[in-house]
C-alpha cells in the first residue's frame, strides 16, 4: 500500500508557460522521489511597467510518494 502527498509549486520562465512548468518541476524533482502527477492549477503573466511581458508564472499541483520515517516499508 502507497500514500501519496499533495503539494503545490510555482515555476517562472521568460520564455514560456511550458518552459515554466518544467523549470519547477526540475527542481522539484531533486529533493521530491515518485513524482507522479503535475496538474496545472493556475498561470499567469508579470509585466513589466511598459506593459511588456516579463515572465510567464505557472502553478502546479503535484504529487509524489509520501515515506514516513517511523513506518517500516510493507
Amino acid at each position: 500500500m502507497s500514500v501519496y502527498r499533495v503539494t503545490d509549486i510555482i515555476g517562472s520562465s521568460e520564455k514560456s508557460w511550458e518552459d515554466a512548468a518544467r523549470h519547477a518541476l526540475s527542481v522539484a524533482a531533486r529533493t521530491l522521489r515518485d513524482l507522479r502527477v503535475a496538474e496545472v492549477v493556475e498561470q499567469d503573466i508579470a509585466l513589466g511597467s511598459d506593459g511588456q511581458i516579463e515572465s510567464f508564472r505557472i502553478k502546479l499541483r503535484v504529487s509524489f510518494k509520501y515515506e514516513a520515517p517511523w513506518v517500516q516499508p510493507t
